[in-house]
């Protein structure tokens, strides 16, 4: 198998492939979270303060956000700050290589 042919890496892979596409964003400035939605009805929880820009953002600012890329990506004008779902991505899978718990792939 020859993968010097692949565009992607393996988590861009998936993203096309399946069509992963962020479809909304919802903060929660008093919990410190950012909840990102997905097409699959999945949503990543992660804290602002992960992200040296949004942390100390004020809520408006936090608030002014537009969704890139058709979906792959989050944009913030006010902080010249951009997130991507790839980004997500790779954050669960470290967490959860990191618990140790076992990822069931059936």
């Amino acid at each position: 198998m020859n993968t010097s042919q692949n565009k992607y890496d393996a988590i861009e892979h998936i993203i096309f492939q399946e069509g992963l596409r962020i479809t909304s964003l919802e903060l929660s400035p008093e919990n410190d979270k950012l909840f990102i939605h997905l097409n699959t009805n999945l949503t990543f929880v992660t804290p602002t303060k992960n992200y040296s820009r949004l942390k100390n953002a004020s809520v408006k600012r936090l608030k002014n956000y537009r969704l890139v890329g058709s979906g792959v990506g989050i944009h913030w004008p006010d902080l010249d700050e951009d997130l991507s779902l790839k980004g997500f991505l790779k954050e669960f899978l470290s967490q959860k290589v990191k618990a140790r718990r076992k990822l069931i792939i059936a």
